[in-house]
């Protein structure tokens, strides 16, 4: 795993892992990180990484409206 620097506000100090937590929780919104790297990136079980994306208020399926359509369409053609 890489190590980066972030400086933040000094507000943000004490909220150190819940800012790691975000980032990890936004990442793997955007596709960029799997569950598990996010979990690792906070140092969590995997398991344990969905009640962060719930305190963020990040979907636990990346599941889209063009995936339900694709899955329709393959699905009607059986």
């Amino acid at each position: 795993m890489t190590t980066i620097t972030l400086q933040v506000p000094d507000s943000l100090g004490e909220y150190q892992n819940d800012t790691v937590r975000f980032i990890a929780a936004k990442l793997y919104e955007a596709g960029k990180l799997s569950l598990g790297q996010a979990a690792e990136m906070c140092g969590m079980k995997k398991w344990d990484f969905p009640a962060v994306l719930a305190q963020f208020n990040v979907n636990y399926f990346q599941y889209t409206a063009e995936d339900v359509i694709a899955d329709v369409e393959r699905i009607s053609k059986h």
